[in-house]
């Protein structure tokens, strides 16, 4: 089964939020609960965890701006 990764709803304004890092690479195997990437808002930076255990295929790109809701990765 294919988990997406989605830029997520951490305020009630959040619109969008910019893609800092990546905590891992590309193809790597994550864990639940693990650091899996850093986003910006307009008012604070936050880590965001792994939601499932698997192999990572990144798709968002660092220092992007996305939408809240757009796919940024696939945990499979």
């Amino acid at each position: 089964m294919t988990i997406e990764v989605r830029i997520p709803k951490l305020g009630m304004s959040m619109e969008t939020a910019t893609l800092l890092e990546w905590c891992v690479e590309d193809g790597a195997q994550v864990s639940a609960g693990m650091p899996l990437y850093t986003v910006e808002t307009d008012k604070s930076t936050i880590e965001v965890e792994a939601p499932a255990d698997g192999q990572i295929e990144i798709i968002g790109l660092v220092d992007t701006e996305y939408e809240v809701g757009t796919l940024i990765a696939r945990i499979s």
